[in-house]
């Protein structure tokens, strides 16, 4: 018996940790630093640790009442009801919920190119099709309205990422409105803003709260280094919130992850130290890099180094994890994610050596 096709289907491949790496090359982990992944440089927040320990023993319940907590305490934050908070399993897996809320089979979702992957893997994992819009590097990658609508062709969703994972590029609110006024009424914009609190921009959930047809994804994973945790979550419009309990999975965010989300959300001085560390990162790297650098909005640069293969390989033998974009279709760029104020000493040294 054989599985359905899925030869369309693209792997999702995540960069390789520290011990990967260290056996690979036979060195001490304790060498190596890891800036491809755009990790928290500071760890979790201490609060969501605290809140893991203290309510480590009750993993025997199911996580109905932290869910919902989460959730009200979310849907307070940005000024919604909890029944348009849809908790997933990171957000990835708020992007799981919408791709099963709105997409029929054959339906199809227009995404950027190059772009963060499972944004189209998750759409074809729901047997939905994928279009693609370009971003140029020629105008900084900007997604765009023109860009957008000139590649669109009634798509059931769209997908803008703000900041943009690689390159960086944020798209304002008056340009997501833009997109979502020039579109049909059935086409759901929905704007991934896992990298927003380091953009120091207002969230699109401005939007959602007087359109139907704007949805936000955000996560745990970076501002509040809860990476390994796995929780993040959908703000949808109210009009078609309660679709959530039918397509979502049983308790789709484990009681541990919600307890710690809880905690994280007040734990303002953690937030506050990693944005600052990284506006320092971004401007260390555009100051010292001996190559070009993106502006980017996110805890992470785009560099042009010409050959990425083998300056991410020479780099990792010099200790140094960065990201080769090959993947995603920059094959003359790296991404190098902002660390302590060491880590990126340290990266930026062994970057301009390798070049």
């Amino acid at each position: 018996m054989d599985t359905r096709d899925l030869s369309s289907h693209t792997i999702y491949r995540a960069g390789r940790g520290i011990e990967e790496t260290a056996r690979e090359l036979g060195v001490d982990p304790e060498e190596l630093i890891k800036l491809s992944s755009n990790e928290n440089a500071l760890g979790p927040s201490p609060k969501a640790v605290e809140a893991i320990r203290e309510h480590a023993e009750a993993l025997h319940s199911y996580p109905k009442a932290s869910h919902a907590d989460l959730g009200e305490a979310l849907a307070e934050r940005w000024g919604v009801t909890p029944e348009q908070i849809w908790l997933a399993n990171g957000g990835d897996g708020a992007m799981d919920c919408l791709a099963r809320a709105m997409i029929d089979p054959g339906q199809a979702a227009l995404v950027p190119d190059p772009d963060f992957t499972y944004h189209s893997m998750s759409v074809r994992y729901h047997h939905g099709e994928v279009h693609t819009y370009p971003l140029v590097e020629a105008d900084g990658f900007k997604q765009s309205p023109d860009r957008i609508l000139d590649a669109y062709d009634g798509e059931r969703m769209i997908y803008l990422t703000s900041p943009h994972n690689p390159t960086g590029s944020t798209v304002s609110l008056a340009e997501v409105e833009e997109i979502a006024e020039r579109t049909d009424d059935g086409t759901l914009v929905v704007v991934d803003e896992a990298y927003n609190e380091f953009a120091d921009r207002p969230s699109a959930v401005e939007l959602v709260e007087a359109r139907d047809d704007v949805a936000v994804v955000r996560t745990f994973s970076k501002v509040y280094g809860l990476a390994g945790l796995r929780l993040g979550y959908a703000i949808t419009p109210a009009e078609w919130a309660d679709a959530y309990e039918r397509i979502n999975t049983p308790f789709s965010a484990s009681e541990i992850a919600c307890r710690a989300g809880l905690a994280a959300l007040e734990d303002d001085e953690h937030v506050d130290a990693i944005t600052d560390l990284v506006e320092w990162g971004r401007e260390y790297y555009y100051e010292h890099l001996d190559a070009k650098t993106y502006e980017t909005g996110g805890n992470f640069v785009l560099v042009e180094v010409g050959d990425a293969s083998r300056v991410a390989q020479a780099t990792k033998e010099r200790g140094v994890i960065v990201r080769d974009c090959s993947s995603f279709g920059l094959p003359e760029h790296i991404r190098v994610s902002c660390g302590t104020r060491e880590e990126t000493r340290r990266a930026v040294e062994t970057i301009n050596e390798v070049l």
